[in-house]
């Protein structure tokens, strides 16, 4: 297990983790949260032995194999292929040796023999799985990686860290560069990952999905919730609510002996009450009041002014020079409109919203914009478009020279650049500080059609949260491309479906697009394409098939939330175990009796989670065969 105790980080004058405390289990899924610069990948660079803690240790079993996804890689000629293999070190290392023994029989055997210990021969295969998983197409895997450009790089160094075989896994912002169909897929790949996975995220159906435990970094400390990130919403607000309970209580009391110091301090006779009170007040412990507000308040003001419709498109053909992507689109965004787009990497989602934002001329058909069209469009490509010799604050300046001082600082402050933050350079802002301003640029324009391609990328859950709860208040037409579930559940009424070719209105939720994507890849190595190639979606078959398979797999999930009850029970006994042997007072002759009898407790609850476990996976494994 990995055993974090006493920690202390401080970078510069600024403590990240202060004297915490964490315990993580064999076969754990931890989802590590926290605010931008709370110290969640400093964290992970202390557990890869890249960084030492200023105080305390940080126990990783030395024989665990360690993989960890990169978020740089450098202009690399070798193939997308190799650059995958290259996470399996061990095979490397095997690979060089055969190299290095010539004609050595004996040797060459062995090494054989090593290779296939470890499945080599089946790690071109796997790897190429991994590559179709995270989107890459046909032919892309002998592309060189400088070829890529940033994003699809980084979804390489997934890749290559789902190749490395290990036993504690370490991803930071995984999803960052993946459309939804990845995000699935992912998210389906860490259900079935069988060592301790420690995943930072800010997207939370993925979290909900995937974790079994939430560790929050907060007030310098590594706070342990069971379950994932909504049974810690529910924890972490009741655990508030008793705060500020108590909080306030303790401001009553505060009151109450200070309104005593006041009025009996003078007199000789009750002179030692107050002094004792005013020892009581210094060491009484202060409760800090539960601040749970957002730092983040603004909202997307609509245009005054509106037509219907505001954007249509006719017998539109979409594509680039002389490919057409997309064939005979018909579109029209009315005010009321509130669409999410799904569909396949590269079938052309992107494209329809940028043919929608003017920026794609329409190679046949015809787009009009109604009289009053006032767009918001949020891009990637909006983020690289920013000035970063200027200011947020001269951003908005340079849009309204008439606005004042005050007005641009109380608006900037509502996206949480407050004081001197919002006059300085962005040069140094991060990805999310600058999602973030390129949100603002839109807010402050006051547009009626919002088209938003992947929005959340490199925000934050709190930024996640307000951007979807302005949306909801939007009174205008909303279009987004994003592989966040929540962001999409909660702010669009329809879906429409962009693939082979065709934009076709999408029958279904996002359970129904998931069981679709299922069939497609079902069904694309034997059965020819339809003459009409809009996807039909029979929302009630779907559904009777759904429950008809959870019927069928009734025992077996039961047996598996009764092993997730029991490993629950015992981890958390265990964890209170070693809570009280990291106490020195344990080790005195007057506890030696207590000492044992922990000692013993221990010796048998560790089989049994281990038990637990191996049968919670064969129980898992039965599932989604069966599946």
């Amino acid at each position: 297990m990995i055993q974090l105790q006493n920690i202390s980080l401080q970078r510069g004058s600024k403590f990240l983790l202060e004297s915490a405390d964490l315990t993580i289990f064999p076969g754990q899924k931890i989802g590590l949260i926290g605010a931008n610069g709370s110290g969640k990948s400093t964290l992970f660079q202390m557990l890869l032995g890249k960084i030492a803690s200023d105080t305390g240790s940080c126990e990783v079993p030395r024989q665990w194999r360690i993989a960890h996804m990169a978020q740089e890689v450098g202009h690399t000629q070798r193939s997308a292929l190799d650059y995958v293999l290259d996470g399996d070190t061990e095979l490397r290392r095997l690979e060089r040796e055969i190299a290095a023994a010539g004609q050595d029989g004996d040797r060459l055997a062995h090494l054989y023999g090593e290779m296939e210990q470890i499945f080599a021969y089946s790690a071109p295969a796997r790897a190429q799985q991994l590559l179709s998983g995270l989107g890459f197409a046909p032919g892309d895997d002998i592309r060189p990686v400088s070829d890529f450009s940033g994003g699809w790089r980084i979804r390489l160094n997934l890749a290559q860290a789902l190749m490395c075989p290990s036993d504690l896994l370490l991803l930071d912002e995984p999803t960052n560069h993946l459309d939804l169909d990845a995000t699935l897929w992912l998210e389906q790949w860490l259900q079935r990952y069988p060592g301790t996975l420690i995943i930072i995220s800010h997207d939370r159906d993925f979290l909900d999905n995937i974790i079994d435990r939430t560790v929050c970094i907060e007030r310098n400390k590594l706070d342990n919730y069971a379950g994932n990130y909504s049974a810690f919403e529910r924890q972490r607000a009741e655990k508030l609510a008793q705060q500020q309970v108590s909080f306030e209580k303790q401001q009553e009391r505060i009151a109450h002996i200070e309104d005593f110091i006041r009025r009996f301090r003078a007199k000789a006779s009750k002179a030692r009450q107050a002094q004792s009170r005013i020892k009581e007040l210094e060491r009484m412990e202060k409760i800090a009041p539960a601040h749970i507000d957002s730092p983040f308040s603004f909202e997307f003001t609509c245009a005054d002014k509106m037509s219907t419709p505001l954007v249509h498109i006719a017998r539109g053909e979409i594509g680039y020079g002389d490919k057409t992507i997309l064939h005979n689109v018909e579109l029209s965004i009315v005010p009321e409109t509130r669409i999410g787009l799904l569909g396949p990497n590269g079938a052309g989602k992107s494209s329809l919203i940028k043919t929608l934002a003017g920026s794609l001329p329409l190679l046949a058909g015809e787009r009009t914009n109604g009289e009053h069209f006032k767009l918001g469009y949020f891009a990637q490509h909006q983020l690289e478009a920013l000035d970063v010799k200027a200011s947020a604050a001269l951003h908005i300046q340079r849009m309204s020279p008439q606005a004042r001082e005050q007005e641009v600082r109380d608006f900037l402050g509502s996206f949480d650049f407050h004081g001197e933050r919002a006059f300085e350079p962005i040069t140094h802002f991060s990805g999310g500080e600058k999602a973030r301003l390129a949100l603002a640029i839109i807010a402050w324009q006051k547009p009626n059609v919002l088209l938003l391609d992947e929005p959340t990328n490199h925000l934050d859950l709190e930024m996640r949260q307000a951007l979807t709860m302005a949306l909801q208040e939007f009174e205008g037409a909303v279009i987004v491309v994003s592989h966040d579930r929540h962001l999409l559940r909660n702010t669009v009424d329809q879906f429409l479906l962009v693939a082979d070719g065709r934009v076709s209105e999408f029958d279904g939720d996002l359970e129904d697009y998931y069981r679709w994507l299922a069939q497609q890849k079902q069904s694309a190595p034997s059965e020819e394409k339809s003459t009409d190639n809009s996807p039909k979606v029979d929302k009630k078959n779907l559904r009777q098939q759904s429950a008809a398979q959870r019927q069928q797999l009734k025992p077996l999930t039961n047996k598996l939330k009764n092993l997730e009850s029991q490993m629950e029970k015992l981890q958390r006994r265990l964890s209170e175990i070693e809570a009280q042997l990291s106490d020195v007072s344990i080790y005195e002759d007057v506890n030696k009796a207590h000492l044992q009898a922990l000692l013993a407790e221990q010796t048998t609850l560790q089989p049994q989670l281990m038990e637990c476990e191996e049968n919670w996976l064969l129980v898992s494994e039965e599932i989604e065969a069966a599946s």
